[in-house]
């Protein structure tokens, strides 16, 4: 009798745990957002608006050079939603099968520029930097890195890729060369016009490329397949595609695709 009764409050004890471990998972509901580093500033802060919107849920950013985040998603990584600075990354996972159908969609698009610090008032255009006072450039990474191969690109219009490449410092990410071009490790640094505005103090954009210079900067989402939050995943691209998500983005100089 005594061990009847005993089985009895074992079980009941189990199933109230049970219900509370699948009332927590109901409660909380988390992902992971793999972003190219560029946007960590506006989807921080859109990622805040989103909990406030949806008490329970997290979502968690993983930033860096798309075509890094890309590799990442192709090794298994656990990622529910992918936002990359380039189109070439995106087609390149919808191509390779990781993306849910129907989820992809262009939020923001931004401006290629020059940058030096204070110290380096001589160079004021792009052409500038085929100067022999010129040592080094910072670009990300061109395998990598979008930003890194919009450089490129622009440099090919104005005719001195050849010229400037044994003076390229190319880096892991965008981020990266601000950083450089701040602690004056490179004469200048090519990054996208809203990298600029996070430390206006300490570097300046002395020439805009041309638009006609390079492939348009114009970023992509979408769903990663094989989510288990599918939904949330989906929410959270709602947002960013929706006015609030849109009026954040302007904030940090993003523009509209």
């Amino acid at each position: 009798m005594k061990s009847r009764y005993l089985f009895i409050v074992l079980l009941l004890v189990s199933l109230f745990f049970i219900q509370q471990s699948i009332a927590a998972a109901e409660k909380t509901q988390e992902i992971t957002v793999s972003a190219a580093i560029s946007l960590k500033n506006a989807f921080e802060e859109i990622g805040k608006l989103y909990e406030t919107k949806n008490k329970g849920s997290k979502v968690s950013f993983n930033f860096g050079a798309s075509g890094d985040l890309m590799r990442q998603i192709e090794g298994g990584a656990p990622v529910d939603v992918f936002a990359s600075a380039a189109q070439k990354d995106m087609d390149e996972a919808d191509k390779k099968g990781f993306l849910v159908s129907g989820s992809r969609a262009d939020f923001a698009a931004n401006t290629v520029v020059l940058i030096t610090s204070s110290a380096k008032a001589s160079i004021k255009s792009f052409v500038d930097l085929n100067a022999d006072s010129v040592k080094k450039i910072g670009v990300g990474n061109p395998k990598t890195v979008p930003a890194g191969r919009y450089a490129e690109e622009v440099f090919t219009h104005f005719n001195i890729l050849d010229a400037v490449r044994d003076r390229l410092v190319l880096t892991e990410n965008v981020r990266q060369v601000l950083d450089y071009v701040v602690r004056g490790e490179v004469d200048a640094g090519v990054v996208y016009a809203t990298d600029a505005m996070t430390r206006p103090k300490e570097v300046s954009i002395v020439a805009t490329a041309p638009e006609q210079s390079h492939k348009p900067v114009v970023y992509p989402v979408a769903v990663v397949k094989g989510t288990k939050n599918e939904t949330t995943a989906k929410a959270f691209i709602a947002l960013v595609l929706s006015a609030e998500g849109q009026t954040i983005l302007a904030k940090y100089g993003f523009r509209k695709p």
